[in-house]
């Protein structure tokens, strides 16, 4: 027994078998006229094995921190993987004023509604609306969506304008359905209990604006997805005041990437430029 030391490394010939890296034995030495001759080798006993695991992560450790470190000391650089929801173009301007500000950043953006797992899936910035209750997370709020009902002048002209939710009942609703399958409800503040038809579901946002800016129903969305519409005429405001549809924008990242000079930098010119 070795008080106050670890057992040495130890290995062990073995006479006339060898190993390759995964423990094989690839086979005898031939010598001269043909016989087979015995070739000692040095393999490592079982101890040796499991300290070579040891070490090899050690040192890819040691690696991985050393290039943390070089990338904290420096400019913004190398991937960024940005998660952003199916919503228009209220991210376009922090992404056009990023790229244009950080050139050594190659950012990556999905574009998707569904629920991600920022951490396991290697995402250093995710937006999305809703909150979260994991502690590995810091978040930054970054403003309030309100929903609105909305349809061509063309539609009302042939089919009427509601003047109550249970009006709907007559007319095309064009409703969102989540990446879950369900339908994003409508929830009205003078009819609480009352359920909207489902005359068309689209599972994304941006082609049921034009669909509806075409005349083919009466939709719901963000405010700021339809705010240019309704300015210029080509939407009008449907139901007003009494769709009760509100949601929080969120802008979430892994606490350990937060001093990273990419991540920091994405979230501060987001939180600048995104205004729902």
């Amino acid at each position: 027994m070795h008080l106050g030391r670890s057992a040495p490394l130890s290995v062990r010939p073995v006479m006339g078998q060898e190993f390759d890296d995964k423990g094989r034995a690839p086979g005898r030495g031939v010598g001269r006229g043909g016989s087979e001759t015995a070739r000692p080798t040095m393999v490592l006993t079982e101890p040796g094995g499991l300290f070579l695991v040891r070490a090899r992560r050690m040192l890819e450790e040691l690696h991985a921190g050393e290039a943390e470190l070089a990338e904290l000391s420096g400019d913004p650089r190398g991937r960024l993987r940005v998660s952003l929801p199916l919503s228009g173009t209220l991210f376009n301007q922090a992404i056009t004023t990023f790229v244009e500000a950080h050139p050594l950043v190659e950012l990556e953006v999905d574009y998707s509604d569904r629920l991600v797992n920022i951490i396991d899936e290697g995402f250093d910035v995710v937006i999305r609306t809703g909150a979260t209750s994991d502690s590995r997370l810091l978040r930054r709020v970054l403003g309030t969506i309100d929903w609105q009902l909305a349809a061509a002048p063309s539609y009302l002209e042939r089919r009427g304008v509601p003047a109550v939710p249970q009006d709907l009942l007559e007319h095309i609703c064009v409703r969102q359905k989540s990446t879950t399958g369900r339908i994003v409800p409508w929830t009205f503040k003078s009819a609480p209990d009352f359920l909207a038809p489902v005359s068309l579901a689209t599972s994304v946002v941006d082609p049921m604006v034009q669909l509806v800016r075409d005349g083919a129903g009466i939709g719901c969305f963000p405010k700021f997805m339809v705010r240019d519409a309704i300015a210029d005429g080509s939407l009008l405001d449907v139901l007003p005041c009494e769709v009760e549809q509100r949601g929080t924008l969120t802008m979430l990242w892994p606490a350990a990437r937060f001093r990273v000079p990419k991540v920091r930098a994405f979230i501060d010119i987001a939180a600048a430029h995104v205004h729902p």
